[in-house]
């Protein structure tokens, strides 16, 4: 959850007048079907940035008892102008925006929009109205109807009416300089009493916002209105490690009187080295008195097409057998012959042992999710789990947006773990690590076992959630390519960590130590086997904290800790470089309704399981063998497992 401060004492009153930036004007009852909506802010002093800022829409119901939000705009990367303005609005209004978003989204009342110091993921829609971090916010309606319970909410008693007039489709509710307001004729990006700088405003729109080396980007500029005097515009492109030699062409251009655009053609240059993903970002340079561009410091992604790719599988098409287990050589043998309880602390004294294994800063995390979720298809992305894609390394969330952005996902909840915030944010490399055992429980916050690179809005859509059954199952649609990698973190989770425990059903997402369900997670285990992206990720964590995920190498080991096989003994099947039967064939995939199995020398078991680990076929073979797959359309796994070997496949059945 987001940690948020209290940071203003005048939020407890009606106005707030001391305030550094204000809701200036605004335009919510506009002709046809809302196309000119505004909201405009003003800020005491002119070129204040707005980073650390949020807009938030609350709905107030005809009854008076609507207090949720139902949308929010993050106002980072914007900076007022000359006149302490900056203007948010729909595409066709006119002076353009500075920030769009789209028609017909603001509700004509009785509603408010509330000015926060706050992050965009602390009001997902349907959040209360709350005065916690308010700066300003505005009640309004086109009739005499009261938002009563915004009122309360906001602790703003003053609501004002758009349509006093009877003109509410062509006049805006604006701000005084005494800090009530007025409704008249809008003033779009102009000071309401008709002081200031009149601006004409210059846009600039690159013809692409992702592109690739040994590309052309063309860049427009456009003002407002024609200009009246000749305007030249210079260009800077450079950006952390996108520097001058990255690129070529014209970065000063002018814009002619009478006319109102301008452009230039850039070529990224492929530089030939796998340098990674990169941002261009478009900065203008001082214009002249009375010009301002609207959307200054655009970003434009430049992919690398140097990247390299592994000779494994991602989830979604995984391989198994082209990476081997790192495990040193005796790392499970005093697992040998043990079980129940006996067993798995044997297990916890291996992977928890104080004297071998290290615990670093949640700030690592970051490199160590760089290097061990990166994606086998491009080693300049990482694999996002439960959305099943992947995403550049360069889009990991540093700022309060969660939107578009991929961050550090903690499959055990940080809060139901009992170690939130349990280690130091500051990355401090490989080198430098904290002793830690088994009792250590805030160590659980930067164990990367149990930590992945994800989406962050998924990220936070999944939340403190238990998994399976009703619970947590991934976005609607996915193939479940992560299940087994949760189930296996979270074995792990239960083992290494003293008062972690995993169980069945769905407990409250308060529960502190617990998390479910252990049912679907066993059956998660076997329909999502351990694959070559896991074994990898394994190999690579093990370098910093010097410990494995034993579930991982051995995935069988659930069953005599968690499952049907607690009790019985366990001795280690063949290595995990002879557990896979690199001479098996299964063809043709994709198949309509046979299959061909080849390879096999001994009696073995096929098993088929839909993609949500569902059992759908089973039967035993021994050596070449066509069955006969009388399923319906869909992607399926297919185990097939000898006395000594075991085998997973895809298989794709149209």
């Amino acid at each position: 959850m987001t940690k948020r401060l209290l940071l203003w004492v005048c939020i407890l009153l009606p106005f707030c007048f001391n305030a550094q930036v204000v809701i200036n004007e605004i335009d919510t009852d506009t002709p046809g079907l809302d196309v000119l909506e505004i909201i405009e802010l003003k800020s005491e002093s002119p070129y204040f940035s707005l980073d650390g800022y949020i807009l938030v829409m609350f709905n107030g119901l005809s009854n008076g008892t609507g207090t949720l939000s139902y949308y929010t705009i993050d106002l980072s990367g914007l900076t007022t102008d000359g006149n302490g303005i900056v203007l948010l609005g729909n595409s066709q209004v006119n002076p353009a925006p500075s920030r769009l978003f789209p028609q017909n989204t603001i509700q004509n009342g009785p509603d408010a929009i509330a000015l926060y110091q706050d992050v965009v993921d602390a009001f997902p829609t349907d959040t209360p109205a709350t005065s916690i971090n308010l700066i300003d916010a505005i009640i309004y309606g086109n009739s005499a109807t009261q938002a009563t319970a915004l009122q309360s909410a906001l602790n703003i008693s003053v609501q004002t009416n758009e349509n006093v007039n009877s003109l509410a489709a062509s006049q805006s509710i604006q701000r005084k300089n005494d800090g009530t307001y007025e409704v008249k004729t809008p003033t779009p990006r102009a000071n309401n009493d008709g002081s200031g700088i009149i601006y004409n405003g210059i846009t600039v729109t690159p013809s692409a916002t992702s592109l690739s080396e040994g590309e052309m980007l063309t860049i427009l500029f456009e003002t407002d209105s024609p200009v009246t005097e000749t305007i030249n515009i210079t260009l800077s492109l450079t950006n952390g490690t996108f520097l001058s030699e990255d690129f070529s062409g014209n970065l000063s251009l002018t814009i002619p009187v009478g006319a109102s655009t301008a452009s230039t053609q850039i070529e990224v240059l492929n530089d030939g080295l796998n340098d990674g993903d990169e941002e261009m970002i478009i900065v203008v340079g001082s214009l002249a008195e009375g010009y301002i561009t609207l959307n200054n410091n655009v970003k434009v992604r430049v992919l690398d097409v140097n990247y390299q790719v592994a000779d494994w599988g991602t989830p979604l098409s995984p391989t198994y057998g082209n990476v081997t287990s790192s495990a040193p050589s005796g790392y499970y043998d005093s697992l040998e012959g043990l079980s129940g309880d006996a067993l798995k602390q044997a297990l916890q004294d291996i992977i928890a042992n104080p004297e071998v294994v290290r615990a670093h800063s949640y700030g690592d995390v970051v490199e160590i999710l760089n290097n061990a979720d990166q994606n086998p298809a491009n080693n300049n992305q990482v694999w996002l789990m439960y959305v099943e894609r992947s995403q550049t390394k360069i889009d990991y969330q540093t700022g309060a947006s969660i939107v578009g952005f991929w961050n550090r996902e903690h499959i055990f909840p940080q809060s139901r773990g009992g170690f939130s915030g349990g280690t130091s944010s500051f990355p401090d490399g490989i080198d430098t690590w904290l002793p830690t055992n088994a009792d250590d429980i805030l160590a659980g916050h930067s164990d990367a076992h149990h930590i992945r690179a994800e989406d962050g809005q998924e990220n936070s859509s999944r939340g403190n959630r238990d998994y399976g059954g009703s619970d947590y199952n991934g976005p609607t649609g996915n193939a479940g390519t992560w299940k087994g990698d949760v189930a296996r973190s979270l074995f792990y989770m239960a083992v290494r960590y003293n008062g972690l425990n995993l169980v069945n059903g769905n407990p409250s997402d308060n529960t502190i130590g617990e998390i479910g369900d252990l049912g679907s997670l066993l059956s998660w285990n076997e329909s999502d086997p351990a694959d070559d992206f896991e074994m990898n990720r394994n190999n690579y964590i093990y370098t910093w904290q010097m410990n494995r995920n034993p579930f991982i190498d051995y995935p069988e080991l659930a069953n005599y800790i968690f499952g049907e096989n607690f009790g019985d003994q366990w001795f280690a099947p063949l290595s995990v470089v002879e557990n896979n039967i690199n001479s098996v064939k299964v063809y043709p995939i994709p198949t309509k309704d046979e299959i061909n199995i080849s390879g096999i020398e001994n009696q073995a078991k096929v098993t088929l399981y839909t993609i949500e680990g569902i059992q759908v076929f089973q039967t035993m073979i021994n050596g070449f063998t066509q069955l006969k797959l009388n399923v319906a359309t869909g992607i399926y796994l297919m185990n097939i497992e000898t006395d000594t070997q075991k085998f997973t496949k895809k298989i794709i059945v149209k």
